[in-house]
């Protein structure tokens, strides 16, 4: 059975910094895409950034891009978001999820359609204080 446990959320001011993680257990973790999505009260869940299996190909929202850096270590079946330079604007729950990639060309990018995200963690709760 597989389990994705996220970390790291937490209270923050305007323009400080956290870190999530996302811990993968059950499955081989190198042979996914990782990806991170968030969901604002009232709001649809969205797409955040997504990491693909090998980890050299990384893509963003355009909300997020320049601020928030996403990366993985495969030997430790984990998955990282550095978030910097915070709004009040990404307050929100944050969830990690992967999703299979049968791929094996290491600059293939990653999904990024939340439909194609099989298994989902049960999010992190990141609020920033203006």
């Amino acid at each position: 059975q597989v389990h994705l446990v996220e970390s790291g959320g937490g209270l923050v001011q305007a323009g400080g910094s956290l870190r999530l993680s996302c811990a993968s257990s059950g499955r081989t973790f190198s042979v996914y895409d990782m990806a991170w999505f968030r969901q604002a009260p009232g709001k649809e869940r969205e797409f955040v950034s997504a990491i693909n299996w090998s980890g050299d190909s990384t893509v963003y929202a355009d909300s997020v891009k320049g601020r928030f850096t996403v990366s993985r270590d495969n030997a430790k079946n984990t998955v990282y978001l550095q978030m910097n330079s915070l709004k009040p604007e990404d307050t929100a729950s944050y969830y990690c999820a992967t999703a299979y990639r049968s791929d094996r060309n290491a600059y293939v990018p990653p999904k990024q359609g939340i439909g194609e995200y099989d298994i989902w963690g049960q999010g992190t709760q990141v609020t920033v204080s203006s």
